[in-house]
């Protein structure tokens, strides 16, 4: 489907600025992911004298630090990236006419949600684990972090914003990352993330699918659409 071999993180970026968005792994849609067009040697490779050997694995930090591209788990609770020219028509579509805090007084998030949007609000961007201590998602505590933080980002109100890791006495770093998590708008401004909400939110489904068509028109659009829909 794609014709493409990816092989650093600026091909990368230039393939979804291309396409309007990405996911990671494959899935729904055979043949659209990175997963399945990136270059053997990019890819997952294990571990080497302890370090994890996964380029793929480490651009999602860096095109989030450099503002080249959005990531998060928006494709059926699975990650993937999104270019910022899509983004405000993915939010729009999304959030289906709803900022946060209006969906949650209409009854359409839950406590959880709202406590943890309130606290990354007043706290500014925050890394999982201070999240998870400070609303006392621990042992005995609250429970179902990841199934929060998922729907938060499939609505696209908290988006992560970085990843940082563990270091050892020598420098080297270690570990998977932990994940640095802001309210979209803190992060990506409101006029990225809300300049599509005077249009309908069908209207801003068919822009991206329309877009993404033009570039892979043997897309099938009810898988598309599927994908899109979460």
């Amino acid at each position: 489907m794609i014709d493409s071999e990816i092989r650093n993180r600026k091909e990368l970026v230039e393939l979804v600025n291309e396409i309007g968005l990405l996911p990671f792994f494959s899935g729904r849609i055979e043949g659209f992911s990175l997963e399945e067009n990136i270059s053997y040697d990019a890819w997952y490779q294990g571990r080497w004298s302890g370090k994890i050997h996964w380029d793929a694995w480490d651009w999602k930090g860096q095109v989030l630090r450099n503002k080249e591209l959005v990531y998060g788990k928006f494709f059926e609770k699975k990650a993937g990236f999104i270019s910022l020219k899509l983004w405000p028509d993915f939010c729009n579509y999304r959030r289906d006419g709803y900022d946060f805090d209006a969906r949650f007084d209409d009854g359409l998030a839950s406590y959880k949600d709202k406590g943890l949007v309130d606290y990354i609000t007043g706290a500014g961007a925050t890394l999982t684990r201070d999240i998870k201590d400070n609303l006392n998602y621990k042992k005995d505590g609250n429970k179902g972090f990841e199934t929060v933080i998922t729907r938060l980002q499939m609505e696209t109100y908290v988006v992560p914003v970085n990843y940082e890791y563990s270091k050892r006495k020598n420098g080297d770093e270690y570990g998977w990352g932990n994940c640095r998590y802001d309210v979209a708008e803190n992060y990506w401004g409101d006029k990225l993330c809300r300049s599509a909400y005077k249009r309908s939110s069908e209207e801003s489904l068919n822009r991206i699918i329309t877009h993404i068509k033009k570039v892979l028109p043997r897309m099938d659009e009810d898988e598309l659409g599927a994908l899109l829909k979460g």
